[in-house]
């Protein structure tokens, strides 16, 4: 069944508006991204919603003509979207394989040092002394899977209300493609979930519950940002996935293995996961040419 060329503007309208609340995107980006996938959906006759590999093959053939550069964008801006109708459950596939990968830097995700993060803690420490009440306890809880799990913020919110047992140390999580993986949880981690859910009612479906429904992305989103201007953090230097790049980065850091990591996050190409050796990598660079005992020795004359 062909979804009407409706459909897609419909769901280019919903992509475009989690872009904007919970990306914080620009409006040149989002006027960007609509242009892009507009066309997309204009050369599959208004279907691009349904669109299955061989579909996506036929647009990367008929981008030929264009620059590298414009390729990429507009690949990467398909990708974003079907990677969006994925996590809003409205496909359970991804075909977004079948888009080009023009050869092209990769830019390095956005992280928090260990000292940023320390001081999102701070300010969880000082809301509960200052404010009591649940929601600091509730904030505990998000930060610390999130930060401590590296999960997915769709993921996190929409956790069901016993998924997090306090005798497991892990729990097992269906991510994008319908994959599943095991997640492990801290100690702490368990702690502060503990705390939030002795306030959440027994018959309660979520775990995170707003509403008749759980707590969006986009209200975390804005939870997170509330959180960084607190802690004396640029809000635009934070969001959840900048909190899920920060926790693959530093287990990198503290000497993680590659494919450990990659399993953690769920992600099905490890070449997804590589970029953050790049981040590693860079920092390790920095130290040499600093910390190095030949750093300040005279060179010998050759």
């Amino acid at each position: 069944m062909t979804r009407p060329a409706g459909e897609d503007r419909r769901l280019i309208g919903a992509f475009l508006e989690m872009m904007a609340a919970e990306a914080g995107a620009a409006r040149n980006t989002l006027l960007a991204y609509a242009r892009d996938l507009e066309g997309a959906s204009e050369l599959l006759g208004g279907d691009l919603a349904g669109a299955a590999e061989p579909d996506l093959a036929r647009l990367g053939a008929a981008w030929l003509p264009l620059k590298r550069a414009t390729v990429a964008r507009k690949a990467a801006a398909l990708r974003r979207f079907f990677g969006f109708l994925a996590d809003e459950g409205l496909r359970s596939d991804d075909p977004s394989a079948a888009l080009p990968r023009p050869a092209a830097e990769r830019s390095l995700p956005k992280i928090l040092d260990h000292r940023a993060v320390d001081a999102l803690f701070v300010e969880i420490d000082r809301r509960k002394r200052d404010d009591g009440g649940s929601a600091p306890l509730r904030l505990a809880a998000l930060i610390e899977l999130l930060y401590g799990s590296g999960l997915r913020a769709t993921e996190l919110v929409s956790l069901p209300r016993y998924a997090v047992s306090p005798d497991r140390p892990f729990l097992i999580l269906k991510g994008k493609g319908g994959r599943e993986r095991l997640v492990p949880i801290s100690d702490r981690a368990r702690a502060a979930v503990a705390e939030w859910s002795a306030l959440v009612p027994r018959d309660q479906l979520w775990l995170f519950p707003s509403g008749k429904k759980h707590l969006s992305r986009v209200r975390l989103y804005q939870l997170v940002k509330e959180l960084a201007a607190g802690a004396g953090i640029p809000p635009e230097r934070i969001s959840p996935h900048v909190l899920r790049h920060a926790f693959a980065t530093h287990l990198l850091e503290g000497g993680a293995d590659l494919r450990a990591v990659q399993t953690l996050l769920g992600h099905a190409d490890i070449a997804t996961t590589q970029i953050y050796t790049h981040v590693e990598t860079k920092r390790l660079v920095e130290l040499v040419n600093s910390r190095h005992p030949l750093v300040d020795a005279p060179r010998r004359p050759s």
